[in-house]
């Protein structure tokens, strides 16, 4: 979701999936390998796997047992051994790598784990209440100021007061502001967005805490001087 490593505002993972992953022991000083079944393989149960001798490659392994394995993939096999056990590895997305959440014993128990995990949009709050030291006195200014008149619909967002208090809320539009889905809402692309933004006087903490918090695909920012600071933001006197 987010194209920034360290936004304070993510929660959660992106792009959780499920990968079956045979635990395979070869040789009596080497560590287990984990390895994928060929596709042509896909189709076997647990029941069918576990305990049962196989071959395998740098990228798959292959059950021999019972099983039919063409001359063209057994070719590819260097290596044979004993599955050990089938693991459901809950998988996600961090940037462009893939990054391992854990592992289940069960493809019940790992789909479970992914419907925890996943914050499906509409069924998790996306309000947030920070503390307005995360932005400095000009900014604090600029949103005062615009929630007292009709914010333009061009900055993708409304600030309002908040009544019977001195925080200012935020309202976030057109969320996640990644480059995909801002091009496709927009037509424009995030550095756009900001540059707009710029332009139109914003200043430059601002710009930060909201573009960080619109990419985690916060809808609800809330700046009030009683609420806990937030790690990973820089602070601004007063």
């Amino acid at each position: 979701m987010s194209d920034h490593p360290n936004n304070p505002f993510i929660r959660g993972y992106d792009g959780l999936s499920i990968q079956r992953l045979m635990a395979i022991s070869y040789d009596d000083d080497c560590p287990l390998t984990y390895l994928p079944l060929h596709a042509s393989q896909a189709h076997l149960p647990d029941s069918q796997i576990e305990r049962f001798p196989c071959i395998f490659s740098e990228h798959f392994a292959l059950i021999t047992e019972g099983q039919q394995v063409p001359d063209d993939l057994d070719a590819q096999c260097q290596r044979d051994g004993i599955v050990r056990t089938v693991v459901h590895a809950v998988m996600a997305e961090e940037g462009d790598k893939s990054l391992h959440v854990g592992d289940t014993y069960s493809a019940e128990a790992a789909c479970e784990v992914v419907r925890r995990l996943r914050f499906e949009t509409g069924l998790y709050s996306r309000c947030w209440e920070i503390s307005s030291a995360h932005v400095d006195a000009g900014a604090h200014r600029f949103l005062v100021d615009l929630a007292d008149i009709d914010t333009p619909s061009t900055f993708l967002f409304v600030a309002f007061r908040i009544p019977y208090s001195p925080a200012i809320g935020v309202k976030l539009m057109a969320t996640p502001w990644t480059d995909d889905h801002i091009h496709t809402t927009e037509g424009i692309t995030a550095r756009k967005l900001q540059q707009s933004h710029r332009i139109k006087g914003m200043p430059e903490s601002l710009i930060k805490v909201l573009h960080l918090a619109a990419l985690a695909d916060v809808q609800m920012l809330i700046f009030d001087s009683d609420a806990p600071t937030m790690e990973g933001l820089p602070l601004y006197d007063p």
